[in-house]
């Protein structure tokens, strides 16, 4: 993408303030971009990754104080910028059910402002955009076994290799439509207009400056509960199974999309942990248990509009692509996370919140 260093245009990071935001603005600093961080710091903690980006940063980052719904200043930013990473949105499936028409205008009219100011700007910069699981739907169809604590598919195959992008698409929820409409729309406008575009859908992602609550960033939102003493609630039965994908495999992903961007474009990935990273919710309790030195108190509510009972990525294919893989494993990410919870947010206590937010990136 960038290939001039020194006087290139600087890289636009919407969302830069929020959790993913903030782990890859943080790495292009440390390599010597110049980063723009547009983000509304509409989400609870993102003040406190501002501040600290600001503090090791100086010069070479610019915080805007802009909204994806208004054009004006998206088209300000992109004018401004070598490439852009779309990261900011509204995360929430409860949200989106509560309020759909503000789910759509962040983050359907607000990806298409985006790619509107791209397309009419004189130097069209590349956008890679953040998607999610979610627009497979519920995967209801794929039969699944009990396996001590966790759901498997019956199918060894699907096991084995995760869920691939050949899985039809099947939106549920506000939330999972408005993703999904920005989804085709980033794809679209590779094909139809040239844009060099490319979407990464995304399983859960955790790790440091991680704000959790019960609807978005659940592993922090456990931990920080289980530290603050506080019990933890699961939708259905805690054997759901999910890839998780530590940060900075993340933003090494991000860091190949950027290498390999003339190849890649106009296409969609799955990036997650895989299956040697899938884990259910009951046993990452459990891991967190042995770190904390007991489980947390554990109550259960039924089962939320789209829930997935069991989703693992197959990545495999951005893999063969790109030469990336995960390196962090599950049990180590998740105790990297408690050590830097315990040392920068458990003190402060302001952190540990039930409420779900919105801004900032999807991890879903």
């Amino acid at each position: 993408m960038n290939t001039a260093r020194g006087e290139a245009r600087p890289v636009l990071v919407t969302g830069g303030a929020g959790f993913i935001g903030t782990n890859l603005s943080a790495r292009l600093v440390a390599d010597g971009e110049r980063v723009l961080v547009f983000d509304n710091l509409s989400r609870a903690g993102v003040t406190e990754n501002l501040d600290w980006l600001r503090a090791r940063s100086g010069d070479r980052l610019e915080f805007i104080h802009g909204d994806l719904r208004d054009a004006e200043a998206v088209e300000d930013a992109v004018e401004r910028a070598g490439e852009v990473f779309h990261l900011a949105a509204q995360v929430a499936v409860t949200s989106s059910l509560d309020d759909p028409g503000a789910d759509f205008e962040v983050n359907l009219r607000g990806t298409l402002n985006l790619l509107e100011a791209i397309r009419r700007s004189a130097h069209r910069p590349p956008l890679v955009f953040t998607s999610t699981n979610k627009v497979y739907g519920a995967l209801d169809d794929v039969a699944l076994e009990q396996h001590g604590r966790r759901y498997r598919p019956v199918d060894e195959g699907l096991r084995a290799r995760g869920i691939g992008e050949d899985r039809p698409l099947d939106f549920h929820s506000p939330y999972g439509c408005s993703k999904g409409g920005a989804d085709q729309y980033v794809l679209d406008y590779a094909r139809s207009y040239g844009l060099d575009t490319l979407v990464l859908r995304m399983s859960c992602i955790y790790g440091p400056h991680q704000f959790g609550n019960e609807d978005q960033g659940w592993v922090a939102h456990f931990l920080l509960r289980a530290l603050a003493g506080q019990p933890v609630t699961l939708y259905g039965d805690g054997m759901q199974v999910r890839d998780i994908l530590h940060v900075d495999d993340l933003v090494e992903a991000f860091m190949a999309c950027r290498r390999c961007m003339p190849r890649l474009r106009g296409r969609a990935f799955n990036m997650g942990g895989g299956p040697g990273n899938a884990v259910s919710l009951l046993e990452v309790l459990e891991r967190i248990g042995s770190l904390t030195g007991g489980m947390p108190e554990v109550g259960h509510a039924s089962w939320r509009t789209g829930d997935q009972r069991y989703y693992v990525s197959d990545a495999n294919r951005f893999a063969a692509e790109t030469g990336w893989a995960p390196r962090i494993g599950a049990a180590d990410g998740i105790g990297q996370l408690y050590r830097w919870m315990r040392e920068f947010r458990v003190p402060s206590g302001s952190a540990v919140s039930a409420a779900p937010v919105t801004e900032g990136s999807d991890v879903a």
